[in-house]
């Protein structure tokens, strides 16, 4: 009798021990391979490139399965990766193109298609660099571009340090939106050389990524080209104040007022700075207001100066981190405060849903969350 307890205790357990090792074996045995031709693709876009590739090999076992890939890229002196999970096989962003561009891409088999753990493959790399002619000391220098009261944008720029006499340079832009990278029509001159650019209007320009390059050409030499990314909103120069007019109300006071110049920026997008001295006291004050009331500090004072000028106000956007201009304000607050509503309604259609059909699956599936993208957001090619 014990004899018979013995062997179904161990006939048991061996059992168990063959279906855990073949279970073990079964999911060593799955692997799969990295995407096929990963490559960074340059469309003339000044800095604006695809990185595509192709499905991995031998995955035809795995064809009801969802197949992700995990990209991760940055420029080559960067510290940190940016990282998006697509099932898409091209994904686009922008890079400083004065520098090299690197990438990592690797295949992603969710869980329920390998038995419960996820599968990853090797990482398939790439690198970029785009031509980089001509040393160093040709490039231009100090480039500067304002976006002058919203409305117009000029850029400006010097000529490299020792180039030849008859060097001259050109620039070229792009933004979404645009077919093809454009060349500057309009260029600012000093003894026939190009040392700027006015540009035209520039349609749904704002809030993307402005991209430019400012090559050159010289009979002597190649020319180092320079590549520049920056938005447009966050280079506005505002006009001055309009009218600024004085009114002396008694001995003591002082009334300022200003009219705010025309142009395309709200009101609400200023902030005024003004600048008071008296004799040889100087003082700063600020206000959202066109109108200030000051008051004297001596009815004896000889000399009264001020200074009023206009700021345009950057703030940081709460939904994305990224500064950006006062007039999306409303439209971010509004959908910072409409958000959790819209959690709070969906949680409860969801429970009411629960309660009345009593199925587990359906809460289950209301929750089950998808990978995040860490970056940009995600584009077709």
């Amino acid at each position: 009798m014990a004899f018979t307890r013995l062997d179904s205790r161990c006939l048991y357990t061996l059992l168990i021990c063959m279906a855990f090792g073949s279970t073990l074996s079964s999911n060593a045995e799955i692997n799969v391979n990295a995407p096929q031709d990963f490559e960074i693709v340059d469309p003339g876009y000044l800095g604006y490139l695809y990185l595509q590739w192709q499905r991995p090999l031998s995955l035809d076992n795995f064809k009801e399965c969802t197949v992700e890939y995990e990209l991760k890229y940055r420029n080559i002196d960067s510290e940190n990766w940016k990282t998006v999970i697509t099932k898409n096989l091209c994904y686009k962003d922008g890079f400083d193109l004065n520098k090299g561009v690197e990438a990592k891409i690797r295949t992603l088999l969710p869980g329920q298609c390998t038995n419960g753990s996820e599968v990853q493959s090797s990482w398939a790399e790439v690198t970029y660099w785009t031509s980089l002619q001509g040393n160093l000391g040709t490039k231009i220098q100090d480039m500067d571009c304002i976006y002058y009261n919203w409305q117009d944008l000029l850029c400006s720029w010097k000529s490299g340090m020792g180039v030849h006499f008859d060097t001259n340079y050109n620039l070229f832009y792009w933004y979404e939106g645009l077919h093809h990278a454009l060349q500057c029509a309009d260029y600012i001159k000093v003894n026939g050389k190009n040392i700027g650019c006015r540009f035209p209007y520039l349609e749904s320009s704002d809030y993307k990524d402005f991209y430019i390059c400012v090559n050159g050409s010289s009979e002597s030499e190649p020319i180092r080209p320079s590549y520049f990314i920056f938005q447009l909103q966050n280079i506005v120069k505002p006009l001055p104040p309009d009218y600024l007019s004085l009114i002396v109300k008694s001995s003591e006071d002082i009334s300022l007022k200003w009219n705010m110049p025309r142009g395309p920026i709200p009101a609400k997008c200023f902030i005024y700075e003004i600048k008071f001295t008296e004799d040889d006291t100087t003082w700063v004050t600020t206000t959202v207001e066109n109108e200030i009331y000051i008051a004297r500090t001596s009815n004896e004072s000889k000399r009264l100066c001020f200074l009023v000028r206009q700021k345009y106000l950057l703030l940081m956007d709460l939904v994305s981190g990224v500064r950006n201009v006062c007039g999306d304000i409303l439209k971010k607050a509004s959908l910072f405060f409409l958000i959790p509503f819209a959690l709070i309604s969906l949680l409860v259609s969801l429970v009411t849903c629960l309660v009345l059909y009593n199925q587990k699956d359906l809460l289950k599936t209301a929750f089950q969350t998808k990978k995040e993208v860490f970056s940009h957001q995600e584009t077709q090619c």
